[in-house]
């Protein structure tokens, strides 16, 4: 927790600043600590822990930007800090788009908590983290003869943020997170090494799923024995959830007003119009409590809200902060979007699978690229071909090119098994007709 003597530091230090020579200013001050253990083939291989305080004080001086970070939280070293900051500041063009938001955008308090800190993180010992990770490689290790290497990992963290601004604005926001993972890889046919991973993540250390990580990546690893490429052509493609905010955030990057000032977004000036497909609903659910994610203000002070990003294939509302909004003239909207939820049919992969005559089903993406100001993409995938409603062949090194305005205008179903832990809750997708080039 940030301490209300560095607290008082932090206003100190924006007052300072505006005694010597700024306009305006904000301090964003830090504190958190995390862990990590990583185990290989059932002996601990790395254990890492660290904790920090840091201060970034943004200084709006005679129009012109800086922005300048120290972890020395000594009033002393703080003045030559802040005195040299302005200094510099001075040095850099003149920008008159660098402001601080209207105070009326800022998140004013008063709302109930988002119960995103567990109370339960420092009770949490280093030998009991240790154990859940090497409980997960001993589900693992030894099973298959084929087995080559089994990694897994357990990490913690814990963070505070303390947000003041010189034109009234004041708050601060805290939070844990927990993971674990596991790696497995085996040998294959030849040459090949198919290998595969699985994860969990919470915000509450007793939410965590601690056990069946290893099994579910020795799982999916040992399904891709026989990986092979198959005939091009256009499939229905399945996206499973894990993989579903990849193909999902090309559609969302083209929203940023960096891209939008700089020309370089597919979907510049069309707000308030049909630009994909019905299906697609996406909806900024910033303030759902217990979830990744959620936040009653930005990196700027502002108030986050629940808003529409598309509905029914209808762009809604463009990621536009202060500067970006002052750069092109329009209406500033929020920095980033908070937690991302779309809206979901009735089927989890197996059943969308279940469904289909022919297909493919992505479990990977291996490379690739979309053009952000066309839209046009070629990503490397691997899966598995679906025939009669089974997953039959397991592919990889096959490709699938497009335009993303095309695909997402034939989205054909959405399924209902968002990963909850993610702050992006996008669902298992379906798309129809889609190019694949393999043989």
């Amino acid at each position: 927790m940030i301490s209300d003597e560095n607290k008082k530091l932090a206003q100190w230090a924006m007052d300072f600043a505006l005694k010597n020579g700024c306009q305006a200013s904000r301090v964003s001050l830090y504190s958190g600590s995390n862990s990590s253990f990583e185990i290989r083939d059932t002996k601990v291989d790395s254990l890492q822990q660290a904790s920090e305080n840091n201060l970034v004080i943004h200084l709006f001086v005679d129009g012109r930007y800086g922005s300048y970070s120290t972890n020395r939280l000594d009033k002393k070293e703080l003045e030559h800090f802040i005195r040299n900051g302005i200094d510099s500041t001075r040095y850099l063009a003149e920008d008159k788009f660098r402001q601080l938001p209207q105070p009326e955008r800022y998140y004013k308090g008063g709302k109930p908590d988002l119960q995103l800190l567990d109370s339960k993180f420092d009770s949490v010992q280093p030998d009991e983290k240790v154990a859940i990770a090497l409980n997960i490689a001993k589900e693992v290790y030894g099973k298959d003869k084929r087995i080559i290497s089994v990694n897994s990992s357990y990490a913690d963290g814990v963070d505070f943020k303390y947000l003041i601004a010189s034109n009234g604005f004041e708050g601060e926001s805290a939070g844990t997170w927990y993971s674990v993972s596991a790696s497995v890889s085996i040998k294959g046919e030849g040459e090949a090494r198919p290998s595969s991973y699985w994860y969990d993540s919470s915000l509450f250390f007793d939410d965590l799923k601690k056990e069946g990580i290893g099994e579910k990546a020795l799982e999916r690893t040992l399904r891709k024995l026989g990986q092979k490429k198959i005939a091009s052509g256009k499939y229905t493609m399945v996206v499973d959830p894990l993989n579903s905010a990849q193909i999902s955030s090309p559609l969302l990057e083209a929203l940023y007003g960096s891209s939008l000032q700089q020309k370089n977004s597919f979907l510049i000036d069309k707000l308030e119009q049909k630009v994909i497909g019905d299906k697609v609903t996406i909806w900024d659910e910033p303030h759902l409590v217990k979830s990744s994610g959620a936040r009653y203000f930005d990196n700027e002070g502002v108030a986050t809200e629940r808003r529409p990003i598309f509905e029914n294939g209808i762009l809604k509302t463009y990621f536009i902060d202060t500067y970006y909004a002052r750069k092109m003239d329009t209406e500033p909207t929020i920095s980033n979007p908070s937690i991302l939820t779309m809206q979901s049919g009735n089927k989890n992969t197996d059943e969308l699978v279940a469904g289909l005559d022919k297909g493919i089903l992505i479990t990977g993406f291996n490379g690739g690229n979309s053009n952000s100001t066309t839209g046009d993409f070629s990503y490397g995938i691997e899966g598995f071909l679906i025939e009669k409603g089974k997953l039959t062949q397991p592919i990889s090194e096959m490709n699938i090119t497009g335009n993303m305005l095309s695909l997402w205008s034939n989205l054909q179903e959405v399924g209902n098994d968002p990963r909850l832990s993610s702050s992006w809750r996008i669902p298992s997708l379906v798309f129809a007709g889609v190019d694949f080039s393999g043989l």
